[in-house]
């Protein structure tokens, strides 16, 4: 593929995710992994770093999405910040240190433990389950250890967390607008502290693209992450005019259609 189409499909998939975080409130690990691993294997990247780099970029483009929406529900007074304070340590330590982990797994490893993880969330979105709540929030010690968990998983498939976080908290008796808002002040820490450790762990790695800082890919993140931005008010303003249930069962059929696209792409590389 010639360079130029590379590109042009780093701002297409950029455009993509922003308008499905605005209209479906998802993060776009699901869609930007797969096909990064794609594009990446097209760029000469060898077998052994497709999965890595992928991560590391998807984790690192989140960034500005994070910033953006923990804002915007800021702006409405929609976090919870003592649940915040609480849950940030567990999930900067679980996230930092699950990207170590995704170093010394192989790429295959990751491709299936990715695959599996989105085909789950797909089948949870197509049958609409929700958590009753049942119990009240834990004390600091249980925020902090569900935070530990919510951040490993988020860095080994590239998530913000929201698919972790707010069924959490909403099973823990936070209303949904409030959990919604409180999951997104804890994926801007998801997101840094998940593209600092794929950094690190990527840095000096032989056969990685030259300008790749660590295991995020430079030119991929900075075409993306302004066409991502600039697309999810788009998406936004389409969720009031659409049908956003029927759109949900469509994204996560395509989820799953591209985790195992992505599995296909490294078994037969």
């Amino acid at each position: 593929m010639a360079l130029e189409l590379i590109w042009l499909a780093y701002v297409a998939l950029g455009a993509v995710v922003g308008i499905m975080a605005g209209l479906l409130g998802v993060g776009g690990g699901g869609i930007m992994v797969p096909i990064l691993t794609a594009l990446f294997l097209t760029q000469g990247v060898p077998l052994e770093h497709l999965a890595h780099l992928a991560l590391g970029t998807s984790m690192a483009a989140i960034i500005p999405a994070s910033t953006a929406s923990l804002l915007s529900h800021r702006r409405h007074g929609a976090v919870r910040w003592e649940i915040v304070r609480y849950l940030t340590p567990g999930i900067l330590l679980g996230t930092f240190l699950a990207t170590f982990i995704a170093a010394l797994l192989p790429t295959r490893g990751l491709a299936i433990f990715f695959a599996c993880f989105m085909i789950l969330m797909s089948l949870q979105m197509l049958a609409n389950i929700k958590p009753k709540p049942t119990r009240n929030l834990p004390g600091a010690v249980g925020l902090g250890g569900a935070g530990l968990g919510i951040g490993g998983i988020s860095a080994l498939v590239a998530i913000g967390g929201g698919s972790l976080t707010v069924p959490f908290l909403t099973w823990c008796n936070v209303k949904l607008p409030q959990a919604i808002g409180t999951s997104a002040a804890v994926g801007l820490p998801i997101a840094l502290a998940g593209a600092l450790g794929y950094v690190i762990n990527g840095w000096g790695t032989p056969g990685l693209p030259g300008a790749a800082l660590g295991f995020v890919y430079l030119p991929a993140l900075l075409l993306m992450a302004p066409f991502s931005m600039l697309m999810a008010p788009v998406g936004a303003r389409l969720a009031h005019r659409l049908p956003v249930t029927l759109l949900k069962r469509i994204f996560a059929v395509m989820m799953m259609g591209l985790a195992l696209q992505m599995v296909y792409t490294v078994f037969t590389a």
